[in-house]
């Protein structure tokens, strides 16, 4: 076949051009063949598509239809079922936080007014009601989080270790402290390297000047106790050098040098 140059490709396409030499006139049939083949593949191509589609219709229904019942359901979930049942979960909790702030000040009546924070009273829901009933609401887990506070102020150290293991928390404090508190359980029930593994998570979670320091000075005593004394070293040094305003910084010094006199 001739090659034709882009001067011989612009004439063609000028309107109303006619070829006047045989070559010219053999390059534009052959020209109008391709672009008529193009077109004639394409008419395949969307009659084949046309085809299964008119084949498998039904089954393009039932899948649309599906993902539509998948999304309606999902807004309809989240506006007629979930979001009334955090509204009442959040009500529910009113007294039973109540009970439980009462108690953080309690005085000898601190462990009543846990267990009433715990098992609710007058007909109303206490932390425990409100795990289980409002379970997977934003209410249930925090729920969660009341009831392991309240049962590791009550010595209830297995229970405490239970209900904060169950609660989500991503926030500055309420994180690191239901994972703390996992580690105070353990302390006292005298499984001192699940606690330090804890104390280490708390002082890693959502670093701030309350928990941080608080968990890793735990964390540095509790090392220590393990002759972990390298280890306890780096978290007292991390306290001294970072939390220097910390309540944990004011006798660092005196920890880092007991854990240095230990590693040598």
């Amino acid at each position: 076949m001739r090659r034709i140059n882009i001067q011989d490709m612009a004439t063609y396409k000028k309107r109303g051009y006619k070829p006047k030499t045989k070559a010219e006139k053999v390059d534009a049939i052959e020209d109008q063949s391709a672009t008529a083949e193009v077109f004639n593949t394409l008419d395949e191509g969307a009659s084949r598509t046309e085809e299964w589609v008119g084949n498998n219709q039904k089954y393009i229904f039932i899948i649309v239809a599906f993902a539509a019942v998948i999304v309606l359901g999902y807004l309809g979930y989240n506006k007629f079922i979930q979001e009334p049942k955090e509204g009442n979960a959040m009500n529910d909790m009113f007294s039973a936080q109540q009970y439980f702030e009462q108690a953080l000040t309690g005085g000898t009546e601190k462990d009543s007014l846990f267990t009433l924070a715990l098992n609710g009273a007058e007909g109303k829901f206490g932390m425990l009601d409100i795990a289980s009933e409002y379970s997977g609401t934003n209410a249930g887990n925090l729920a969660n989080y009341y009831a392991g506070m309240a049962y590791l102020n009550m010595k209830d150290y297995q229970n405490a270790i239970n209900y904060l293991s169950n609660f989500k928390g991503n926030d500055l404090a309420t994180g690191p402290i239901a994972t703390g508190g996992i580690g105070d359980a353990f302390v006292q029930l005298n499984q001192v390297e699940d606690a330090l593994d804890y104390y280490v998570q708390a002082a890693q979670m959502r670093t701030n000047d309350y928990t941080t320091p608080m968990y890793l000075y735990k964390a540095g005593t509790i090392a220590m106790e393990l002759g972990q004394n390298a280890k306890a070293l780096t978290f007292f040094t991390r306290i001294k050098n970072e939390f220097a305003e910390s309540t944990q910084a004011i006798d660092i010094d005196v920890f880092i040098g007991k854990s240095e006199a230990a590693s040598n």
